[in-house]
């Protein structure tokens, strides 16, 4: 069953990257999203950039490939993301769970109530793009 869910979720991610890849970079990719989470919640780069990077390394740990696959080609620069989160310090091994993401994030300066307010962000940005099934990704990698 959660097989069949996984695949529908991916067919519907397809569809929706084929209208959302030009709606995503009007909205200025990876840039656009840098600076929604820094104005939105007070971040510096290096934390906007640390912070995406390690939730996108949790949800590559513990999404299928395909929907990480998917998930991933709505915030560009993904694998240059992650790889900043371990520059950063943020990511030093498997995030896990959502208390290896608290982690990560408390190496980047932030409290554990960011965590919550930061996946919000996410999800609406790569919602607007992938509409709700890929901010449904975003949701499960929390579960």
């Amino acid at each position: 069953m959660s097989y069949r869910r996984g695949s529908i979720v991916a067919l519907m991610l397809t569809a929706f990257l084929w209208s959302g890849c030009a709606e995503l970079q009007s909205m200025g990719g990876t840039s656009a999203l840098m600076s929604l989470l820094s104005q939105q919640l007070g971040l510096t780069t290096n934390q906007a950039t640390g912070g995406t990077g390690s939730v996108l390394s949790l949800a590559k740990e513990k999404l299928p490939s395909d929907d990480f696959s998917s998930l991933s080609k709505l915030i560009p620069g993904s694998d240059s993301l992650m790889q900043s989160a371990k520059d950063l310090g943020a990511v030093t091994g498997p995030v896990k769970d959502k208390a290896g993401l608290e982690a990560a994030f408390s190496r980047l300066g932030m409290g554990n109530e960011m965590v919550p307010k930061f996946l919000q962000i996410m999800g609406d940005f790569v919602g607007k793009a992938g509409g709700e099934p890929a901010k449904n990704l975003l949701a499960m990698v929390m579960q």
